[in-house]
């Protein structure tokens, strides 16, 4: 697969967890009293789809190296969470708001880099919206870390709101960020 079909698959693979992220993210606003059990089978997996995307695309040569540069070890996480989610989730449902808190602050921490690297490459009409989303997110993946003493259906659409924002937040990465060019650069600019 050459490198221009890798990032074509990165890219919509992208969209599509971001968008499987944002369904999800409805869903539990919609449903807080959806059974503990089906959050975590439908997180793991879609936990471990997003690891292996992130994956590929940290693989993917995008023109400005921006979007996926902190994907290897961040897709290999999401991965081994979601494993770990669906193998133990009889033990994961007690600490679900921390877990889910920790990958989703992490992940807005990432992207909030991406963003000043942004600002490097004279995006400047871009970085500061996708920061102020990135930071919203961060926000939020905070308080699934410090308000576990809430009832479930309060922490049930946090974690609904977090993933909606987690969302949109990769999908406005990889559609700003990623460009394919028909003809590009044999390693990109990063190399």
């Amino acid at each position: 697969m050459n490198s221009r079909s890798t990032l074509k698959l990165a890219r919509n693979g992208y969209i599509v967890i971001s968008l499987l992220f944002c369904l999800a993210g409805v869903w539990l606003i919609s449903r807080p009293g959806s059974a503990a059990r089906l959050v975590c089978l439908c997180v793991g997996i879609l936990f471990i789809a997003d690891g292996i995307i992130k994956i590929i695309g940290y693989f993917a040569k995008d023109f400005y190296c921006l979007a996926f540069q902190f994907d290897l070890a961040f897709g290999i996480l999401m991965a081994a969470v979601g494993t770990i989610v669906l193998a133990r989730m009889h033990i994961v449902q007690d600490l679900i708001f921390a877990i889910f808190g920790l990958t989703i602050l992490a992940d807005a921490l990432f992207k909030i880099q991406i963003c000043i690297d942004a600002r490097r490459f004279g995006m400047d009409r871009l970085w500061w919206r996708l920061m102020l989303v990135a930071i919203c997110t961060g926000v939020f993946g905070t308080i699934l870390l410090i308000a576990p003493s809430q009832t479930l259906y309060f922490m049930t659409r946090v974690i609904g709101i977090s993933f909606l924002a987690e969302g949109l937040l990769n999908l406005l990465i990889v559609i700003f960020m990623v460009k394919i060019l028909e003809i590009q650069p044999r390693d990109g600019i990063c190399s």
